[in-house]
């Protein structure tokens, strides 16, 4: 099994690192993806990611947009630039929209169509975080089209928005949320979409489902997600995870 999305670099975890990677191997989840969020960030993921052997991601995420996006799209080209050859890094993110956090919208979108032009100049997938701003971020995506498209992290809309996204090429991530009784919107997605449309994910430390013992979020929860997407697509957990590990292999070239 593979976690497409866990911030194990974040100061959740660490106390716990190296037991919760023991505790992962321990239940064969064998590869965890940890994406970028910000600048100040980079160094400890990069060091995280090369302790304990995990692909990343190097990117900037919508709530760290500000009035200096451009000095920080210059850093993060240097970065990528300076990481050229490294097999680690498979995708930049995560970047996208995210309407919630308005009092920056007006950075958000220049920042992300810079990270979307940098990710067709270097031949990479994106890792991408969309809130409240579906029609704003299939917009730009159309328009793009970007050979190796990406993940739309932490999908939850409608199958209508779902299906939009994986006609432009685009996989959908899917995390703890499905574990959440209420969540009727995403298990229609899962259940009525072919299983080659998803990734599988948990956003750790983040995203907790709600009947989870801790506040704090882990890849441990993996086993239990690909159970319901395949209790929702009525196959074998067995098949179901055969698929969803090669859709991760095949768009992160892991």
């Amino acid at each position: 099994m593979v976690d497409s999305h866990a911030h194990l670099d974040f100061a959740e975890f660490d106390d716990d690192r190296a037991e919760l990677f023991a505790a992962m191997h321990a239940a064969n989840i064998r590869r965890c993806l940890i994406p970028g969020v910000s600048p100040a960030h980079w160094d400890k993921q990069l060091d995280v990611a090369a302790q304990f052997d995990c692909p990343f991601s190097l990117g900037i995420h919508p709530w760290w947009a500000n009035s200096q996006w451009q000095p920080q799209m210059a850093e993060l080209r240097s970065r990528l630039y300076g990481l050229a050859g490294e097999q680690r890094l498979v995708a930049i993110g995560e970047c996208g929209l995210d309407k919630h956090k308005n009092e920056n919208w007006q950075w958000q979108m220049p920042l992300l169509e810079a990270q979307l032009a940098l990710a067709a100049e270097l031949d990479l997938p994106l890792i991408l975080h969309c809130v409240k701003a579906h029609n704003e971020l299939l917009a730009l995506l159309a328009r793009y089209k970007l050979p190796r498209s990406g993940v739309i992290h932490g999908f939850y809309g409608s199958v209508e928005i779902a299906k939009r996204y994986i006609e432009l090429g685009y996989r959908l991530g899917i995390g703890g949320l499905l574990l959440n009784d209420d969540a009727v919107k995403l298990h229609k997605v899962v259940a009525q979409l072919p299983i080659e449309s998803f990734i599988c994910e948990t956003d750790s430390p983040a995203m907790a489902p709600k009947n989870s013992v801790s506040r704090r979020n882990s890849p441990l929860i993996i086993g239990q997600i690909i159970t319901k997407m395949a209790h929702l697509q009525k196959k074998s957990n067995v098949l179901i995870s055969e698929r969803l590990l090669a859709n991760v292999t095949q768009l992160f070239e892991l």
